[in-house]
């Protein structure tokens, strides 16, 4: 039996953190399904589908990573609920800094509450990658600064047109 776990996100856009918690994750599961949400009535730079495309091209394209391993979707559901629909029994989430801890604690906790068959895995961010944010690359991409180390060449390649 194989072990799926889930990595959510808005991905507004993926970052090479993103990325980073991708791979790592990788380890820990056989699939692993990146989820991008449409929910929590933020205003996202880039569509649903937009980000859906940008995340494939960046894993796929990019960085070659193997499709039969990740499956990239779009949802508009609670997490647990994604999880009980593609039987995945792990979601993965990926800490940046203490200050994403709190948040995150209480999310997993009400998550625990939902379906107590899912575990919540916290991989903090390489420490190259603490600093990275998808709010702060669009800042940068937006003033023309140079984003390359923090997104993939199809993710800079998305920001430019957007903001061209």
């Amino acid at each position: 039996m194989s072990k799926i776990g889930i990595y959510p996100g808005t991905f507004d856009p993926i970052t090479i953190g993103h990325i980073d918690i991708i791979k790592r994750s990788l380890k820990i599961v056989d699939r692993l399904i990146v989820a991008v949400s449409n929910g929590n009535s933020k205003d996202y730079l880039f569509s649903e589908d937009e980000r859906v495309s940008i995340v494939k091209n960046s894993l796929y394209k990019d960085l070659k990573l193997k499709t039969q391993r990740i499956k990239v979707l779009s949802f508009y559901s609670l997490t647990t609920s994604l999880c009980s629909k593609h039987k995945a029994t792990i979601i993965f989430r990926g800490l940046r800094a203490v200050s994403d801890f709190e948040d995150e604690f209480q999310l997993a906790g009400m998550n625990r509450q939902l379906n107590n068959k899912i575990e919540t895995v916290f991989l903090m961010s390489d420490p190259d990658n603490q600093v990275i944010s998808s709010k702060l690359v669009k800042e940068i991409a937006k003033l023309n600064g140079k984003i390359d180390k923090f997104v993939t060449k199809s993710t800079k390649r998305a920001l430019k047109e957007k903001y061209d």
